[in-house]
């Protein structure tokens, strides 16, 4: 029987019960789970899904557009188009073949970046990934409720409580996740449907305004030529205010990482799911096309129709810009059924980010042992991250353009990520073309990157925090839960079976020897020295134990055992995470197999036990026999059923 972690305690009390509840966030399945809790769907219901997020971007990104670059925002949005399109689309295009379970870019950049700078970079990349996604709660919420206050049928009473409306929208969607939130496809694909028709309606007939106002397009033509003087500069221009736009860019991130809910071929393996990664595909082609074309034409009508004063602080356009049309040329009636779906679309783009939240956070960290065990059930993140936001929401008193930075920040760092695995992955499979392209691209996102930071810093001060907070929980939980047994199962090959075989039911006694010291005179001089030390007789039967480290910086993994013989000794070469915690799973798994005590002999170390220790926690090395009583003391409660770890002197 393979060795397994000692389970937690059961909580005590009725409501601690309850907070932990489920032992894993995949019962809360969300569009980063890493099972999909209703089997898969079609792409393009899926697509709809992604679009909550993606396409609810439309309530505010005109407005944004109009108020960051004036009467050059069509033209600063082509720009954001054609980046869209030629950088985006290729970038995540790649990435969904290259983490086609729905890891997403974080995985890549974890594949190549091995040992703990991997890890750190991965924590980094958590922090902004935690900017992105709780932003995207508050900035939605924010902006819903910016519908609801303008819709003229809104009591009087709301009127001016920006602040207190979004954090009931916001405590209500923690509310909802609390009691538990199963994620509906089919809601996702009403909602979409019933958006996008509402905004083709007011952008159609805005469009047929502008066709009627020949002169308000002269105006705009000769007010535009003034300012700039030539299409150069007006790309110039449009190329420095375009980070302001990054909002538009959101969604591919989650393309990628809700693909283990998209239908694959029926030949598909969980090796080689090429028809998942090809419907993924025209997901992220058919989302990125549609909302390019809502992009640029409702740029073009909100610029041309609505007065520039409207759109700043305080106007009835702010961040609400098709919103201000729907009421102006449609009516109230349509305005107020347009003003409803934008608010649930909005508040499902929270809900998505919020099960993203507490599905990408259990991913990584349990994994490293940089997570307290309570991390594992939703609730309890649930609540904190509920908590953030409301923090989020009052220090950006609800600010929908206060807090457009701080999201396009993350949003930004994520595709530099991705861009950057890209070029990576593609230098190292051969191909330059691909890591020159891919490497142009992030070169794009690290400027706007930059140019956002220095514009709006408040996304980094967010992500610093948030990065702070992981890095600091993680190493102290990784430290606190070192001396678990940290292994899944243990494999031995057949060679390893037959040295144990030939032991029979006799003691089993492993000489724990030096992985560096493999010659035969080495694993003679080390045999002598403890037959003598620990009088264990000549015609006893003894085993080496060697156990190498592959990677300290993963937390647990199965381990490999197999069996080699050197000058006529038989060796056990062992490869784990941890070279304690290896030996004490091994010994636990023999007393298991064999139903005999076995016991494992050593000398005792040298050295600073506190080096030791931060040896132990970064290298899986250390000061190897006390540790290894250690890990099997807690391991297994019972004294008398405990394998026998000797030293000597």
């Amino acid at each position: 029987m393979d060795p397994a972690p000692v389970a937690p305690p059961p909580a005590r009390g009725r409501l601690l019960r309850w907070l932990l509840e489920g032992a894993d966030t995949r019962g809360l399945a969300g569009p980063h789970a890493r099972e999909p809790a209703h089997g898969t769907q079609s792409w393009y219901r899926v697509m709809c899904l992604t679009g909550v997020d993606y396409f609810s971007t439309l309530g505010y990104q005109p407005g944004i557009a109009a108020l960051a670059a004036g009467l050059l925002s069509p033209v600063a949005t082509l720009v954001l188009v054609a980046l869209t399109l030629l950088g985006a689309l290729p970038v995540y295009w790649h990435v969904a073949r290259g983490s086609p379970h729905g890891e997403g870019s974080i995985a890549m950049m974890e594949r190549l970046l091995p040992w703990w700078q991997g890890k750190l970079f991965v924590l980094a990349l958590l922090g902004f990934v935690a900017t992105d996604f709780t932003v995207t709660i508050t900035l939605s919420a924010a902006d819903a409720t910016a519908h609801l206050l303008e819709n003229p049928f809104c009591p009087p009473a709301l009127r001016g409580h920006q602040v207190a409306a979004t954090l009931a929208l916001v405590g209500l969607l923690g509310a909802v996740f609390l009691k538990g939130f199963k994620e509906a496809v089919g809601v996702a694909v009403v909602l979409v449907a019933a958006y996008l028709a509402l905004n083709a309606a007011v952008i159609g007939v805005g469009l047929y305004e502008v066709a009627a106002r020949p002169q308000a397009l002269a105006d705009w033509r000769q007010n535009l030529w003034a300012a700039h003087g030539s299409p150069w500069a007006m790309v110039a221009v449009a190329l420095l205010v375009f980070p302001k736009l990054a909002l538009g860019l959101s969604g591919f991130e989650t393309g990628v990482a809700v693909m283990p809910l998209v239908e694959g071929d029926p030949t598909d393996t969980e090796a080689d799911p090429g028809g998942r990664v090809r419907n993924t595909r025209k997901l992220l082609v058919t989302a990125a096309v549609t909302m390019s074309v809502f992009l640029v034409a409702s740029s073009w009508v909100t610029t041309l129709l609505i007065p520039a004063d409207e759109f700043r602080p305080g106007g009835k356009a702010n961040g609400r810009a098709l919103a201000y049309l729907a009421h102006g040329l449609l009516g109230e009636w349509f305005g107020t059924a347009y003003d409803l779906s934008t608010i649930l679309i909005l508040w499902f783009a929270g809900a998505s980010a919020m099960a993203g939240l507490v599905n990408v956070v259990p991913r990584y960290l349990p994994r490293y042992g940089m997570a307290p065990e309570w991390t594992r059930a939703a609730r309890p993140l649930v609540l904190v991250f509920t908590a953030v936001s409301a923090a989020i929401t009052v220090a950006f008193r609800a600010d929908v353009d206060a807090q457009a930075g701080a999201y396009a920040t993350g949003v930004l760092v994520l595709m530099t990520s991705g861009a950057a695995a890209s070029a990576i992955s593609g230098r190292r499979g051969g191909s330059r073309r691909a890591a020159a392209g891919f490497g142009l691209v992030a070169l794009v996102f690290l400027y706007t990157l930059g140019a956002n930071v220095v514009e709006r810093p408040d996304g980094v001060k967010i992500a610093g925090l948030f990065i702070a907070g992981i890095v600091l929980v993680s190493l102290a939980s990784r430290v606190w839960r070192t001396l678990e047994l940290r292994v899944t199962g243990v494999e031995l090959d057949a060679a390893a079976r037959a040295f144990l075989a030939d032991v029979g039911g006799r003691p089993v006694h492993l000489l724990a020897h030096d992985p560096t010291l493999p010659l035969p005179e080495d694993y003679a001089a080390n045999e002598a020295d403890q037959r003598a030390d620990f009088h264990i007789p000549a015609g006893e039967p003894v085993l080496f134990l060697e156990v190498r480290v592959r990677d300290a910086s993963e937390f647990s993994d199965v381990l490999h055992v197999r069996g080699v013989e050197v000058g006529g000794h038989r060796v056990l070469r062992a490869e784990g995470t941890a070279v304690p915690n290896a030996i004490a799973a091994f010994l636990l798994h023999l007393r298991d197999a064999t139903g005999v005590r076995p016991a494992v002999y050593f000398d005792w170390g040298e050295g600073n036990p506190l080096l030791h220790l931060l040896r132990y926690v970064l290298s899986g090395h250390g000061d190897v026999p006390p540790l290894t009583r250690e890990v099997i003391r807690r391991a297994e409660p019972d004294p008398a059923r405990r394998p026998a770890v000797y030293v000597g002197v």
